[in-house]
């Protein structure tokens, strides 16, 4: 049987679009100038891991997180704790590399959950549907032999049908359904919301990848979890998660834009504007981490001179630097250590 999601567009949720689409076409008009991208990236990359993972518990602050980030050590906290944080880290760094993504497969999932789960688990295995069953709050998620047939029915609905609604529409879709089948022992809310994250890159809703919801549901985590046990409540009608997760999108793209305006006035008056192939550029070291010269004009499918030309102008704006010797050295983002 086909997954079908079941719920109202009411003239709530479309006013919330509405101004998403505003706040969004804003941000992304700004990003343009882009001297304070890296620094959101980076930023949004710290909020997205340390509030995912504060919602399942972990104790670690933002700052503790942003430590981990940099690879110093962070010798007061337990091992798992950290662990963790450094998964969710490796996790979107995966995403991010695949954030074009056309299609999901079982392996996908596998993947993402591995990334996350490895080595934290309670129970379970890292990278495999659960063979148990379990209970979360007042809501017990299908028998284990059930999974796999209804991730099935859920990636083909994703795959071949969510493409017709709006990103943020199919992004809360893909969230709650995967946390209501709730396919493995433990990892689940972490995975989820990775997937809902996902979702919003591969429909180029958030190219940038400046966007970090799991912050709002983390400041009222209450709230959220009433909000995912509300749609079983009321019969699987998704229109109240979907109204409170395009909220909590609003709000994030709020803060987005008033973060921005707060680094463009730190930047001051220059500004870069980017060509299509310097965004490309900055697309790939964002990939890959770091390039060689040939490396990077084979990639760009332009001369040396050509690849010079271009990252003139980001390496004055501090947005790409070279790091290792005149002869070895290796082109990295700005923001990278």
């Amino acid at each position: 049987m086909a997954y079908e999601p079941q719920y109202k567009i009411t003239s709530h949720l479309v006013q919330i679009l509405e101004e998403i689409a505003v706040f969004r076409e804003k941000i992304m008009a700004a990003t343009i100038q882009v001297p304070w991208i890296p620094a959101l990236q980076k930023d949004a990359r710290a909020r997205n891991t340390h509030s995912s993972t504060a919602i399942e518990g972990n104790p670690l602050t933002l700052e503790e997180v942003r430590v981990l980030e940099e690879g110093q050590k962070l010798p007061s906290a337990t091992e798992r704790s950290k662990r963790e944080v450094l998964n969710y880290f490796a996790a979107l760094r995966h995403v991010e590399k695949h954030a074009n993504k056309k299609s999901f497969r079982h392996e996908d999932i596998f993947k993402l959950h591995h990334l996350i789960a490895a080595d934290v688990m309670d129970q379970g295995k890292a990278g495999g549907y659960r063979t148990m069953q379990v209970r979360v709050g007042n809501h017990m998620p299908p028998a284990a032999h059930q999974v796999s047939p209804l991730m099935r029915e859920f990636l083909e609905w994703w795959n071949e049908r969510s493409a017709a609604l709006s990103p943020v529409i199919s992004s809360a879709i893909v969230h709650y359904r995967f946390e209501d089948i709730h396919p493995f022992a433990d990892g689940n809310g972490r995975t989820g919301r990775m997937l809902a994250l996902w979702e919003l890159y591969r429909r180029g809703f958030d190219t940038h990848h400046l966007f970090s919801v799991d912050e709002v549901y983390w400041e009222k985590r209450q709230l959220y979890y009433q909000h995912l046990d509300l749609v079983r409540k009321e019969g699987n009608d998704l229109t109240g998660w979907l109204e409170y997760s395009a909220e909590a999108l609003h709000l994030t793209l709020e803060r987005v834009w008033n973060r921005a305006q707060h680094l463009a006035i730190k930047a001051g008056p220059e500004k870069t504007v980017l060509r299509p192939r310097q965004e490309k550029l900055l697309n790939l070291l964002r990939e890959r981490r770091e390039l060689s010269p040939s490396e990077l004009w084979k990639a760009l499918g332009v001369s040396r001179q050509g690849a010079m030309d271009l990252l003139k102008p980001l390496i004055k704006a501090g947005l790409v630097r070279k790091v290792g010797s005149k002869k070895l050295g290796k082109y990295v983002l700005g923001s990278e250590k």
